[in-house]
């Protein structure tokens, strides 16, 4: 038997929970001006995934690039969110 879908699946879903926080945070402290770092930080785990060894440490790396990239929409989408008030504003910000 092979469990490796079932752990690479277990772990995306982890790694997915773990950017919907991250992603409001970031907003909430830095605006969605920060959508770059979320860029450059994927497009690094993107190459990494490239170059990885094992199969199962590719998709991780691979994994969390998309969770990255879908990040830059989250951010903006979260803006909005803001904008509606479903989301508290941080009042240090303008």
């Amino acid at each position: 038997m092979n469990f490796t879908g079932i752990l690479l699946g277990g772990i995306t879903f982890l790694i997915i929970g773990l950017f919907h926080p991250i992603v409001i945070k970031a907003e909430y402290y830095f605006s969605k001006k920060i959508w770059f770092v979320f860029a450059i930080v994927g497009a690094i785990f993107l190459l990494v995934s490239l170059f990885a060894g094992n199969d199962l440490v590719s998709s991780l790396f691979a994994v969390l690039s998309a969770g990255c990239f879908w990040s830059i929409h989250e951010l903006f989408e979260q803006e909005e969110r803001v904008r509606k008030g479903w989301f508290p504003k941080n009042p240090d910000r303008r």
